[in-house]
This record gives C-alpha cells, sequence and structure tokens, in this order.
C-alpha cells in the first residue's frame, strides 16, 4: 500500500530528526554541567559559567545555583524534541508491527499466536516496563547508581528474552527499545518538565523552590543520557539480522546495550576532566569478543544441511515462487507491499541465480526470511533451497 509506505517514511524522517534533536540537547547539557567553572567575575547566584567557541563566535554560559532574582521575559524550553521523538516512535511500532503483524511481529517459527496476543504482549511489555522503573526510582535502590544500573540493566535483558518467546527477535529489539524510550519521555513529562514549572512558579511568587524535585529532575535527566546510545543501537539494530535472529540475540541485546552506556559513562567522565582511554579499548575488545562469540561461538545452521547430493535450480524453483515470490516479485501479491521489497524479485531464473548468496543468508544463517515465516516455509524446504544456494554460490 504505497500510501501507508509514505506515511511511515514520513513518520520514520520526523523520528530521526527529533531524535537527533534530544540526543544532542542531551549530550550538551550533560557536558555543559562537567565544563562548568566558577565565574571569572563573581555575579550573585552564579554556580558557574564556561565559555565555547562555536560556528565563528564566542558564547558564555552561566548557569545559576537556584535561579536568577528575575526571571528574563523568553526561556528557552527543552520538551518537545522529546515528545516528538517518543510521538513519532510510538506511531511507527504501530505502522510496521501492529498494523503488519503477522509480517514483522509474529514469527511462526517461535509462537503460533494470534496478532492481537502479539500486540497485547508487545505493547504490555513495554508498559510494564515503564512501571518497574517508576517503582524503582521511589525505592532507597535510587540512591545507589551502579546497583540501580545494573539492575536495570538485567532486566531489560531479560525482557528482552521473554519477548524473543513470544515474538519475533527484531520485533522483541524494537520494543525493548520502545520500553527505553518511553521511559525516556516518561521522565521528561512527569519529572522533569514538571520540576521547571516548579521553579519557574517559585521565583515569580518569590519562595524558595523545592530542592528534591530539582535533584529528582537532574537524576533522570542522567538516567536519559545513559539510555540514549542503547537506543540508538536499538534503532539501527533492523539492518543487522545476525543481532536479532541469532540464537542468544537477546543476550548479545544486553552486552550491546551495557556497552552503549559504558561508552557514555566514558564521555561523561572526560568532560568531568578525567580522561580514560582505557574505556574506549575496552568498549572495543568487547564488541570484538561479542562478534567472535556470535559468529563461532554456535554451531552451523542446521537447515543447511549435511547432504551434498546435488539440488538443480528446477529442485528450488517451486519452492522459492510459492515461499518467496509472494513479496519478491515484480508485482507482489502480498498486500503489505506494493513493490518488491529492496527491489529484489524472483521472476526469472537469472534473478534467483544472481542471488544465491543472499537467499542463503536470509534463509539459512539470519532465518530473517520468509518475514515471520508468513508464507510457512518448512524446515526441508528451507534445508533444500540453502544446499542449492551453498553449492550455487
Amino acid at each position: 500500500m504505497p500510501g501507508i509506505e509514505w506515511l511511515e517514511l514520513a513518520v520514520r524522517w520526523i523520528h530521526v530528526i527529533a531524535g537527533i534533536a534530544w540526543i544532542g540537547t542531551s549530550f550538551y547539557f550533560i557536558r555543559l554541567n562537567a565544563v562548568l567553572a566558577p565565574a571569572e567575575v563573581p555575579a550573585d547566584g552564579v554556580e558557574g559559567e564556561a565559555w565555547e567557541v562555536h560556528g565563528g563566535g564566542f558564547y558564555r554560559v552561566a548557569k545559576y545555583r537556584i535561579a536568577p532574582s528575575a526571571l528574563p521575559s523568553e526561556l528557552h524550553w527543552f520538551k518537545w524534541e522529546a515528545y516528538a521523538t517518543w510521538l513519532s516512535g510510538a506511531s511507527l511500532l504501530v505502522l510496521v508491527y501492529y498494523l503488519g503483524a503477522d509480517a514483522f511481529l509474529l514469527d511462526r517459527n517461535i509462537a503460533d499466536i494470534a496478532p492481537a496476543t502479539g500486540i497485547a504482549i508487545g505493547a504490555g511489555s513495554v508498559i510494564a516496563a515503564w512501571l518497574v522503573y517508576e517503582m524503582l526510582c521511589r525505592s532507597p535502590l535510587i540512591e545507589r547508581p551502579g546497583l540501580f544500573a545494573a539492575l536495570g540493566l538485567a532486566l531489560a535483558t531479560a525482557t528482552a528474552w521473554a519477548l524473543s518467546e513470544w515474538i519475533s527477535g527484531r520485533a522483541s529489539y524494537m520494543h525493548v527499545g520502545a520500553a527505553v524510550g518511553t521511559i525516556m519521555a516518561a521522565n521528561v513529562f512527569l519529572v522533569i518538565i514538571p520540576a521547571h514549572h516548579g521553579l519557574v512558579a517559585a521565583v515569580q511568587a518569590g519562595r524558595e523552590p523545592d530542592a528534591s524535585r530539582g535533584k529528582a529532575a537532574a537524576r533522570r535527566s542522567l538516567h536519559n543520557n545513559y539510555l540514549t546510545l542503547p537506543v540508538v543501537f536499538v534503532m539501527i539494530s533492523n539492518h543487522y539480522p545476525l543481532t536479532y535472529n541469532h540464537p542468544l540475540g537477546w543476550l548479545i541485546l544486553g552486552a550491546l546495550s551495557f556497552l552503549g552506556g559504558w561508552i557514555r559513562h566514558y564521555y561523561n567522565l572526560r568532560h568531568a576532566g578525567r580522561h580514560r582511554p582505557w574505556m574506549l579499548v575496552a568498549a572495543a575488545a568487547g564488541f570484538a569478543g561479542i562478534a567472535v562469540l556470535a559468529t563461532f561461538g554456535t554451531p552451523a545452521p542446521a537447515a543447511a544441511g549435511a547432504d551434498d547430493a546435488p539440488v538443480g535450480l528446477t529442485d528450488v524453483r517451486e519452492v522459492i515462487a510459492v515461499r518467496c515470490g509472494v513479496c519478491h516479485s515484480a508485482e507482489p501479491v502480498h498486500e503489505l507491499f506494493e513493490a518488491p521489497p529492496g527491489g529484489i524479485a524472483f521472476d526469472t531464473d537469472d534473478e534467483i541465480v544472481s542471488r544465491a548468496d543472499r537467499i542463503y543468508a536470509v534463509t539459512i544463517e539470519s532465518r530473517v526470511m520468509p518475514l515471520g515465516n508468513l508464507t510457512g516455509m518448512t524446515e526441508e524446504e528451507r534445508a533444500l533451497v540453502g544446499r542449492w544456494a551453498r553449492q550455487a554460490k
């Protein structure tokens, strides 16, 4: 349906633009707080200042300990970036995974459930994750950031595992990302911005602001800062089925999310004047270790088969036509596609043979195709196509 595809493109573009703006402000203000120094010329109520150069000019930025004695006529708020990112992301979840549940949300090889059941599991996991996070934030654990972060990572990884038992690997990743994004947006909407409104109201009324609300807002802002890189990984992971379709995809998600937070911690420390390059070396080594273990630490795909008996194109042509050609045709018959996905069609023998490597990669190595096994490819058919593709490569 071309109308839906254009709508999805527009919403995805908005999501990326808003996400860049939101992450950019998070990175900037966390860094700004870290580099503030005592003002060269002390001013009443000023906690610190920073001199910066950018775009051909010099900037002098000052932060007040609480607030100035009188507010300026115009204050610049930072909230719509967060709201636009969450609204567009939630819309994409509906457009791609809920309206296209049979293709993208469900995987019949994992669980033969109805689309409504899969949607309920996915949406419920997002809401449950936010509720658990809120409970943890209101517990004594909030005063122990290291333990709080470790428990949060463990719960997110466990959520990824639980989801992978019911919905597709790709959808599992996206729902973990949606849960984290919901937590981040809720931090802005329910804690950070209300604290700012309270601060402004207190200054205008000439009374002392509630310091506890400011502390809570700063803490939630820092949480959001550490969650940015894990969420960015989830956003790009749909291009890499070697992660989400791996038998231990949920563990890979947890490990790479940890590395994202680790890298963010390195930069936060560096902004505060503590340069520890070994942390980046450790992150690179960790990434390489995950890649090696994920690639060589699992057995070869079973569907590749051990039978080396010759398999010709005539043996697999009908399987490819029935199981793959529904979408990958010049005129797809599946309602989700107006044109063949990725511009790949299997209408002729030449088109099939020229894609032997790719067919092997997506049907045997990653098993990402057919999408959600929507066309019901059997293991015998997968093994047959795998042997042909391996011999044709």
